[in-house]
């Protein structure tokens, strides 16, 4: 299967890196509107540079999209187009319309179109998969330092949508209602973030985003009846407590020494392989057929759409702020 790579800026480098040793997958090169950023790529990782976008899809079977968001839609759809298996970096496209064009198109062409929302391969999530067990409230605390790159979206798209994705996916049922609320510091888009994400049947996630934070973190939380998770991404780590097996609960109060007797902790690690080479191993495989597709074109444009419902009520409380102040 020969691969490239469209747009080799900060994350597409990685892919170029990491593509070039992935079994079963053979890097034919790179492409990126900007002449001088795609030699210079080219000439460090030891592959060809693509003079045109058109060149590339040409002499490829498959590709990454990793240039800017606004961007995808008309680069996915050439490919596509073109005969050309995806990965599109997240989220998969500015628009919901422009998503669908893009799952409309591969499915009419046959192809496999993935969506690059790498913290599905993240190890302390695959860790806890074998305890997860209908989660009812999910919490998690997206933060990063403030990095122009990225800007050109709202922190919704930008870092929200990463969790926005997992908690589609771990829930497994329709969204019932958003709230959110956002406030721009730096830019003129929101910067800081929380929504709060009904879902049929009655469990609830509670998501937190800020890329102006002081310290970087990237923490979610699982309630369900048969325990509690926590799991720190960034790490890569993370604990299951529940009730041990047979333990029942005194009558009377309970000091804090005979609780922990009767709470089982289980220790949760991922196996240390990086989540963007897994991702990649993964969609080469499923490209190849030889192994069913982990995140979807389709799962990219669900989590687009409730994104963008967030961005809707995150707008729909400013006005209203300002119309109280006003």
């Amino acid at each position: 299967m020969k691969a490239g790579v469209l747009g080799v800026g900060s994350l597409g480098y990685h892919h170029a890196r990491i593509l070039r040793e992935v079994p079963g997958a053979e890097m034919a090169g790179v492409y990126d509107d900007d002449a001088a950023r795609r030699e210079k790529v080219a000439a460090e990782l030891g592959v060809h540079a693509f003079r045109s976008r058109d060149e590339l899809l040409e002499a490829v079977d498959a590709a990454v999209i990793a240039v800017p968001t606004t961007a995808h839609a008309e680069v996915a759809l050439a490919a596509i187009d073109a005969g050309v298996h995806l990965l599109i970096e997240k989220p998969i496209a500015h628009t919901l319309a422009e998503a669908e064009a893009i799952v409309d198109a591969a499915a009419a062409r046959k192809l496999v179109v993935a969506t690059g929302h790498v913290e599905r391969f993240n190890g302390a999530l695959r860790a806890c998969e074998p305890y997860l067990e209908d989660p009812r409230f999910i919490e998690s605390h997206r933060l990063a330092p403030f990095n122009p790159r990225g800007t050109d979206v709202a922190v919704v798209l930008d870092l929200m949508i990463h969790d926005i994705d997992l908690v589609l996916s771990l829930v497994g049922r329709g969204v019932e209602g958003v709230d959110a609320v956002g406030v721009p510091v730096l830019t003129p888009g929101a910067d800081i973030a929380n929504a709060r994400i009904s879902f049929d049947g009655g469990a609830v996630a509670n998501i937190t985003a800020s890329r102006v934070s002081f310290e970087r973190m990237r923490k979610i939380r699982f309630f369900q009846n048969s325990g509690y998770m926590s799991l720190d991404l960034a790490a890569g780590t993370g604990e299951f407590l529940r009730l041990k097996p047979g333990a029942k609960l005194p009558e009377g109060e309970v000091g804090v020494a005979a609780l922990l007797g009767l709470v089982e902790r289980i220790e949760l690690k991922g196996d240390g392989a990086e989540p963007l080479r897994a991702e990649l191993e993964a969609w080469v495989r499923a490209v190849r057929g030889e192994a069913p597709l982990v995140v979807s074109g389709e799962d990219g444009r669900d989590a687009l759409a409730v994104a963008l419902r967030i961005m809707e009520r995150i707008e729909q409380h400013a006005a209203a702020g300002m119309a109280v102040r006003g």
